[in-house]
């Protein structure tokens, strides 16, 4: 952590707002609308070394919003906060990027948060695989996907009928389908009485990620937490 646990959260914010030459008469008002956002606004006065990490965590993201900065720069910075906490967050950034036109680099593993992004690069394993805009990337998939569930020929019937490529998960048909609302009242006709179910989903940056990667976002945390955890096994053995 950067964090001084020997000094308060204030005290914490008042170092950094003098490294940045912040104006003492910005400082308390800028204080204490970090510190709500992150939820410490009523723990202004403790000790950083009474904090948890999760609190510490959030105290390094108001510091970090405290000074209005030109580029922001956040890795994962959300991580392991609770959604009123991340929301206040974002709404915090997307005030600064707007208003103050301050440019915001991110790593997140949360899709969600990407969608945020003018410009996303998918990395995986320490490459780039693409970049581009939300709407540009998810357009790579090439339709909505849609989810059938009914009798077990299904899937084969599906794949001949409209000459695509179907995955079966489960009980579940997947397939992709451009417009696939205006398709829905066809593929009920076309296999009446066979379909239990049908959902369709327009393409998510998870399924950006997948079709670039050839896996999902949850695995590549779980390959990531399993690296983590040998290196810190090997450094123990030594």
């Amino acid at each position: 952590q950067s964090l001084d646990d020997r000094l308060t959260a204030q005290e914490n914010l008042w170092f950094h707002a003098m490294l940045y030459d912040l104006p003492s008469s910005l400082f308390a008002q800028r204080a204490d609308a970090v510190l709500r956002i992150v939820d410490l606004l009523d723990r202004r006065h403790s000790l950083v070394r009474t904090f948890s990490g999760g609190m510490k965590r959030r105290l390094e993201i108001a510091r970090g919003l405290l000074h209005h900065p030109k580029v922001l720069f956040l890795d994962e910075p959300t991580l392991g906060l609770d959604p009123q906490t991340r929301n206040a967050i974002w709404k915090h950034v997307k005030a600064l990027r707007e208003g103050k036109g301050t440019t915001v680099f991110m790593t997140t593993h949360y899709m969600e948060e990407a969608e945020h992004c003018d410009k996303i690069a998918v990395i995986d394993h320490g490459k780039i695989q693409a970049v581009d805009s939300p709407a540009r990337l998810k357009r790579m998939i090439g339709g909505d996907k849609i989810i059938v569930s009914g009798d077990d020929s299904l899937s084969d019937d599906i794949k001949t009928a409209y000459a695509v490529e179907v995955q079966k998960i489960g009980n579940d048909v997947h397939f992709q389908m451009a417009a696939g609302a205006e398709f829905v009242p066809r593929l009920v006709s076309d296999f009446a009485g066979r379909i239990k179910s049908i959902q369709v989903k327009e393409p998510s940056l998870e399924d950006v990620f997948l079709r670039l990667t050839g896996h999902s976002i949850r695995a590549q945390e779980a390959s990531s937490l399993d690296q983590m955890r040998q290196a810190a096994q090997l450094w123990r053995r030594r």
